[in-house]
């Protein structure tokens, strides 16, 4: 049986909240004022650190780095004017987070691809997954039904024709041959779950956080062609196009930033331009 290294999830977690609300070390830069980023510490965090080490200075952008262990205070920041901006979700969870909050949050420019994966501490294939499974998922809307998909797209589950995200329930799951049961986890926790559930549908940059490689130990990995989760920058319509923004995603979307991604997560994280 496989077994897959978590311990260290709950230490990164809790490095990710005593970052909350401190700036990294500015990269220096001509601009007068730097621009505050937000993102989850992995990938987000290391993209955006590798921007400002490497590229941001040459570009006279003086780009901090805030990081935050959870999927909704870097948008809540973002909206208040404590971000300028921020990196870590797809496009769906911004329109999911605009339409519950009544904020107006755009993507500026399309990053990389994390795909969601199925790991478990006791299957090493979908073959092994045992009738009655307990499988957790990740709480929040969007994610959650995308992990749907990506079981279904496994043949584990059929939703109900016509099921669709803005409204959909685990009671539109209208077969579930092997009688899975379902529990819905916070997806910050969703690595630490893999203890006490036999599988987990965990986020790309939690896994990794938690040392989970998902070439390696996906027993089901999402697609990434016409994968509509493409991580975006993000900002508010009303400094969207603020030049140091266009700068930064100038600088995200550059040969530099692909190559860094791609030897640092070997395939795991895909570049947006591989990715579309």
């Amino acid at each position: 049986m496989r077994r897959i290294a978590v311990a260290a999830a709950g230490a990164v977690a809790a490095l990710g909240l005593a970052a909350c609300g401190a700036p990294s070390e500015s990269a220096g830069g001509d601009q007068e004022e730097a621009l505050i980023v937000g993102a989850t510490a992995v990938p987000a965090g290391e993209v955006l650190a590798f921007v400002r080490d490497e590229l941001a200075a040459d570009a006279g952008l003086d780009l901090r780095i805030q990081e935050y262990s959870d999927y909704n205070a870097p948008n809540a920041a973002l909206a208040e004017g404590e971000l300028d901006a921020n990196l870590y979700q797809h496009e769906p969870f911004l329109d999911d987070y605009n339409a519950n909050s009544g904020t107006d949050l755009v993507a500026v420019t399309p990053v990389y691809l994390p795909p969601l994966g199925l790991y478990s501490f006791t299957a090493d294939s979908l073959d092994d997954l045992a009738d009655g499974a307990t499988v957790a998922l990740p709480n929040d809307p969007t994610n959650e039904y995308r992990a749907l998909l990506l079981l279904q797209e496994g043949g584990l589950i059929t939703l109900a024709e016509g099921t669709e995200e803005s409204s959909f329930s685990l009671s539109d799951i209208e077969d579930n041959p092997r009688d899975l049961e379902f529990q819905e986890i916070d997806a910050a926790q969703l690595p630490r779950s893999l203890e006490d559930v036999d599988a987990a549908v965990v986020n790309a940059n939690y896994a990794l956080e938690a040392g989970i490689s998902a070439n390696e130990d996906a027993i089901l990995l999402e697609e990434f062609e016409g994968s509509p989760y493409v991580n975006v920058l993000a900002a508010r319509s009303d400094n969207q196009d603020d030049p140091r923004i266009s700068e930064l995603a100038e600088l995200l979307t550059s040969d530099e930033v692909a190559a860094f991604v791609e030897e640092t997560y070997g395939g795991t994280i895909i570049p947006v331009a591989d990715a579309s």
